[in-house]
């Protein structure tokens, strides 16, 4: 667990969170420009000293301002991944790998390298990598000072569309496979759906919402996360292919969908995003319907959309959620409420991982 509670004025800006964090996989701190997200995460490097902070990592204490406890920033078993990768000119990449790195470290690096597919790269200098290739040995470095927290803030603004798609399967890996808690700043609704496991939602300062990814997506109480449109995540398996028309069935908990073959194996975990405005309802299941994914759902809630004329609804598909944007007038007129059944009709879904 991670315990992060920080009061922190700088100038008019304030500082307020309260959070406890799951110990594994990506949190990422999400939000608009000026909301406090590197603010926090400076705070938890120790780079920014709250005047009011309690943090506890793995059960050690970096900071409590009651008890008079504050570890400086060297002290403190984290790896800091910055938006650009700062590499040492002067060094090779296996020089630059080596700088930090703990005395006696026992964990060997070829993992970590080929985890992050830069071993052909120890021999280059930073000026001979492009933008992606720095940004990974950026990571690796972070990763070699065998860190219990790893601190990313906006690891890809720098970079252009081409080599965020290059870096984005490497950080998959990197969530998959390591144990590492990480704490992801960003503002890329994309790499929140693709790469988080819990969300928090920053805005001036202030917690608007947290908790898992899918749940907080899901939720009607909020708007949608800013500068994406509202709709729900769902954790699923490639299962059944159907080569004739290029599809594959992607099951998850509650149900099933029919989406484009992504040429992904049986057995292959995946995130399906669906979009509130693709998703239908109705009372009875279609027929002879061009839609093919109609699941059976609950009402759980309904809330007013972002016009007078609309409405968004929350539906359960046994424990999975999924959102549907219809209008207020479909509501009345299908009689909706908390608890009736209808049948969801999915025009779309997008692979996301």
């Amino acid at each position: 667990m991670i315990e992060l509670r920080s009061r922190h004025r700088r100038g008019d800006f304030l500082l307020e969170v309260d959070l406890q964090l799951p110990a594994r996989g990506i949190t990422a701190l999400f939000g608009p420009s000026g909301s406090g997200k590197t603010t926090l995460l400076r705070c938890v490097a120790g780079l920014e000293r709250a005047n009011e902070a309690r943090i506890v990592v793995a059960g050690q204490t970096w900071d409590d301002t009651q008890r008079g406890v504050h570890l400086a920033t060297w002290r403190r078993p984290l790896g800091y991944v910055f938006q650009e990768a700062s590499l040492f000119d002067h060094l090779d990449v296996e020089g630059n790998l080596a700088f930090g790195r703990p005395r006696g470290a026992a964990a060997p690096l070829a993992p970590l390298l080929e985890l992050l597919g830069i071993a052909r790269l120890l021999t280059r200098r930073p000026h001979e990598l492009s933008g992606g290739e720095r940004q990974r040995v950026a990571i690796a470095r972070a990763l070699a000072t065998e860190p219990r927290l790893l601190l990313l803030d906006e690891p890809m603004a720098s970079l252009d569309v081409a080599r965020r798609r290059e870096i984005l399967p490497f950080l998959q890996r990197l969530r998959d496979e390591l144990k590492i808690p990480m704490l992801y700043v960003t503002h890329s609704g994309d790499e929140v759906a693709r790469l988080a496991d819990h969300l928090v939602l920053l805005d001036a300062g202030r917690v608007r919402a947290a908790g898992p990814l899918a749940e907080t997506l899901a939720r009607v109480d909020l708007p949608a996360v800013p500068g994406e449109e509202a709709g729900a995540l769902l954790h699923a398996t490639i299962a059944e292919r159907d080569p004739q028309w290029d599809l594959v069935e992607v099951r998850f908990e509650g149900g099933a969908l029919w989406i484009a073959d992504p040429g992904l194996p049986p057995g292959h975990a995946v995130r399906v995003r669906v979009l509130a405005r693709d998703v239908s309802l109705a009372l009875v299941p279609p027929e002879r319907s061009s839609i093919q994914n109609v699941l059976p759902c609950t009402v759980r809630a309904i809330a007013a959309g972002d016009h007078p004329s609309q409405a968004v609804v929350q539906l359960a598909c046994g424990p999975s959620l999924l959102l549907a944007r219809v209008t207020a007038r479909a509501v009345a007129g299908l009689d909706l409420a908390p608890g009736s059944a209808v049948w969801a009709q999915v025009k779309s879904a997008a692979l996301v991982a």
